[in-house]
C-alpha cells in the first residue's frame, strides 16, 4: 500500500529539535537571526552600528542611543517565560496534527495554566496575523457551518449559542486535490458577508463550487464564477463528489476542536480556526515549522492580557 507522502514525511523528531533549541542561549540567537538576519538595525534609525549592554540584556545603537531588546515590540514583548519553553510551546502547536489545549500545554512545558494559555492565544494570534490577507485561486470550494451550539435552543442556522463561519478549500488537479484552505468567521450566511469575504480572500477569476445556499452567488460580485449544486441534506449532502474535500476538512476541523478543546470560547474562535489553517496550508514543510511563526512573532505587535481577552474580529 503506497504511504501518504504528507502523513509519513519526516519533520522535526523531539530529539532533533531539542538538539537545535534545548538551550536558552540556542533559542536566544535563533530569534536574533531571524529578526535580524544581516545583523542588528535599530528600529528607530535604521542604524546598524550598536554596543550591547550585557547586563540588561539590550543593544543601544550608536546613533539615536535607543536601547532595544530582542523581544521589545514582538509578541514575544516583556515575557518572563524562557525562550526555550516558548520554542517548545511552537513545536507543540506546529508538529501535531490537532492542536494542544492550554491545559496540557501546562503541563507539558511546566507553566501555570495562565501562563499557558496566554502563550498559546499570542501564538494562535500570530497565525492568524499570517494568514489574514492570503488569497486562494482556482478551483475553490466552499461550505457553511457552525461550532457551538451546545445548549438547547432553536435548531439549525440562526440558532442561539452558535459562531458561523465558512469553509473554503483551493483544489488543483483532475481529482482536486486539497492545496490551501481558509476556516472564517462572519456575522451570519448573508450576500453582503459572502462578497465582503470573497473580496478580500478570492482571486479574481476563481470558480467558486458551492451547495445551493443563496448568499455564495455574492461571490460573483468579487470577480469569481459561481457553480451551484443542489445537495440533499444529511450523509447524502456531505458526501456529494464536488465537496469532497471541503467536508472532509471540515469534519476534521470539528472533530479536532472537540476532542482536543470539548468546547472554545466563541469569541476567539477566529485564532482556533487559524491554527488549524495555519498547520494545514503548511503541512508540507514540517521541517521548518519552527522558524516560521517564530520569525511572524518577531513581527506581530504585542498583545497585552487586556487585548488577548477581546473578542478577536474575525471575516
Amino acid at each position: 500500500m503506497a504511504k501518504n507522502i504528507i502523513q509519513f514525511q519526516k519533520g522535526l523528531s523531539l530529539p532533533k529539535f531539542l538538539e537545535k533549541y534545548g538551550t536558552e542561549e540556542q533559542c536566544y540567537s535563533a530569534l536574533f537571526h531571524l529578526r535580524w538576519p544581516d545583523g542588528f538595525v535599530c528600529p528607530e534609525c535604521g542604524n546598524k552600528t550598536y554596543c550591547e549592554i550585557k547586563s540588561r540584556k539590550v543593544y543601544q545603537c550608536h546613533r539615536c542611543h535607543r536601547q532595544t531588546s530582542l523581544t521589545s515590540g514582538t509578541i514575544f514583548a516583556a515575557t518572563k517565560v524562557p525562550l526555550t519553553k516558548w520554542f517548545l510551546a511552537i513545536y507543540l502547536l506546529t508538529q501535531r496534527k490537532t492542536s494542544v489545549s492550554a491545559l496540557q500545554l501546562k503541563r507539558d512545558i511546566g507553566v501555570s495554566y495562565n501562563t499557558a494559555w496566554k502563550m498559546k492565544h499570542k501564538l494562535m494570534q500570530v497565525m492568524l496575523e499570517r494568514e489574514k490577507g492570503k488569497k486562494l485561486s482556482g478551483r475553490i470550494e466552499i461550505d457553511d457551518a457552525y461550532i457551538g451550539g451546545e445548549r438547547p435552543g432553536k435548531p439549525g442556522r440562526g440558532a442561539a449559542h452558535k459562531a458561523p463561519f465558512i469553509a473554503v478549500v483551493e483544489t488543483e488537479g483532475e481529482e482536486h486535490r486539497p492545496q490551501r484552505m481558509q476556516l472564517r468567521t462572519v456575522s451570519g450566511f448573508r450576500s453582503a458577508e459572502i462578497e465582503r469575504y470573497a473580496k478580500t480572500s478570492l482571486e479574481v477569476g476563481s470558480i467558486v463550487v458551492s451547495d445551493g445556499l443563496a448568499c455564495f452567488k455574492a461571490v460573483e460580485k468579487a470577480g469569481c464564477h459561481h457553480i451551484p449544486f443542489a445537495s440533499e441534506g444529511g450523509r447524502k449532502g456531505v458526501e456529494h463528489p464536488s465537496f469532497k474535500w471541503v467536508n472532509t476538512l471540515l469534519g476534521n476541523v470539528k472533530n479536532a476542536i472537540t476532542g482536543t478543546f470539548h468546547s472554545v470560547s466563541l469569541k476567539h474562535l477566529p485564532r482556533y480556526l487559524a491554527e488549524f489553517e495555519y498547520r494545514f496550508n503548511r503541512r508540507y514543510r514540517l521541517d521548518d515549522m519552527i522558524e516560521r511563526p517564530a520569525y511572524v512573532g518577531l513581527r506581530t505587535p504585542p498583545m497585552p492580557y487586556r487585548f488577548l481577552r477581546m473578542a478577536e474580529i474575525g471575516g
